[in-house]
């Protein structure tokens, strides 16, 4: 993955907290302003390569649904999905987590790969026109609030 976007947070909680929060899907409307609600699909109970969930995203008085199936996975070190709609992906998340002596630094990633025809109907469907701007703001307050989450 070359991400586009990276944004890194210290977070004061093992590593194992961290990945067993971020890694629980069913979770994700916790933390993130965007996905309000996630949902394992096709008797996914949990994180593993090639497990799929849906992901519910809001933005004002928009919503859309987006699946995403988990890529690269390991335990208390990365989490990585594939977002994708007709079969395209067309964004990759993840987080990596490094232990330090305060308990570890978390990094969110983020690559775009929508195709320029696609952006215009892209912000249609979201209301966001600027989405790297707007995703970076996201990935700031996920990791903020996943800290707040777990840091207690």
């Amino acid at each position: 993955m070359e991400p586009d976007l990276i944004v890194s947070r210290e977070i004061a909680a093992p590593p194992e907290v961290v990945f067993a929060a971020i890694s629980d899907i069913t979770r994700m409307g916790e933390w993130s302003p965007e996905c309000y609600l996630a949902e394992w699909k096709d008797g996914a109970t949990e994180a593993a390569v090639g497990a799929v969930f849906t992901g519910h995203n809001r933005n004002g008085d928009k919503e859309w649904v987006i699946d995403a199936e988990v890529v690269d996975l390991v335990p208390n070190e990365r989490f990585f999905f594939d977002c994708n709609s007709r079969g395209f992906v067309f964004s990759k998340w993840g987080y990596s987590i490094e232990p330090t002596e305060a308990g570890c630094l978390v990094t969110e990633y983020s690559q775009d790969l929508r195709p320029e025809a696609a952006l215009e109907r892209s912000a249609q469907i979201s209301g966001v026109s600027d989405r790297a701007t707007h995703n970076r703001a996201g990935m700031e307050v996920t990791l903020e609030r996943l800290a707040a989450a777990v840091e207690g």
